[in-house]
């Protein structure tokens, strides 16, 4: 009896051991790899379109708070995306629209529309660190950004929340234009959400922390219905909610061109 209980006891150990083993191993059958985790988290599943109302709260080192309020449509076709954001209150930002395309190599062209101007200008590589409409979000932050152009470390593996997640730290490659020097996060092992991310510039210095507050799955896509945006060199935080969603729901491919932009 005690040596049948042994040898079901060794079974076990082999067994967990293997399991350890399989957790090494990604999806595809190849070696997890800090890229591969990357390529992940870039490959997400969020639809292949998708339509949202969105609050957007700035909030200040007073404590003072300002909110608006912002519809988000977006599409992929043929693994790049677009996506026009626009601005219905309050009324001194109603009517702003900001447009992002995706390229070939994934290069990214972004314009924004002021309605106060009645024209649209296109936001160029040395503009990319500005604040995008004075939030904590720059327009570096409102771009996917290709997996290639930058190198990755798998620094461990956590749990948060319940949810076991990987952590990753990416740096740009030489030739690559950012203005983070490092960027340290906790990426979700199921459905690979980065929920934490810590931004580092040139001197080492932490300036800004993202974190996911509310993660749902809606349409069994993992979503962020709250997160925020800390700055925390001046004290000041954008908070982003999402109020709905609906995801692969058919969107014309005409409304993500600059004339669709300008016109409001």
């Amino acid at each position: 009896m005690k040596r049948n209980g042994l040898i079901l006891l060794m079974c076990f150990v082999s067994l967990f051991l293997m399991s350890l083993h399989l957790m090494a191993i990604s999806h595809a059958g190849e070696p997890l790899t800090a890229e591969w985790v990357a390529q992940q988290v870039f490959d997400r599943d969020r639809g292949h379109s998708s339509r949202s109302t969105v609050q957007m709260v700035l909030i200040d080192k007073n404590n003072s708070k300002r909110g608006r309020t912002f519809t988000n449509i977006r599409i992929v076709k043929n693994g790049f995306e677009k996506q026009l954001i626009r601005f219905v209150s309050p009324e001194d930002i109603e009517g702003t629209g900001f447009l992002t395309i995706e390229t070939d190599g994934y290069n990214t062209e972004q314009f924004i529309f002021l309605s106060a101007l009645g024209r649209s200008r296109r936001i160029v590589s040395s503009q990319k660190h500005h604040r995008f409409v004075q939030s904590d979000f720059t327009y570096e932050d409102m771009e996917r950004h290709p997996v290639g152009n930058y190198k990755y470390n798998l620094a461990g593996q956590k749990t948060i929340n319940n949810m076991p997640c990987y952590l990753l730290e990416t740096r740009p490659k030489i030739g690559t234009e950012s203005q983070y020097a490092f960027i340290r996060s906790v990426v979700t092992k199921e459905g690979f959400v980065p929920i934490i991310v810590e931004y580092f510039d040139q001197e080492g210095t932490q300036i800004k922390t993202y974190q996911v507050i509310k993660l749902e799955k809606i349409q069994d896509i993992w979503t962020e219905k709250i997160a925020v945006m800390k700055n925390l060199i001046e004290n000041h935080q954008t908070f982003i909610k999402i109020d709905k969603i609906e995801y692969n729901i058919s969107i014309s491919e005409n409304q993500f061109s600059k004339k669709a932009l300008e016109n409001y």
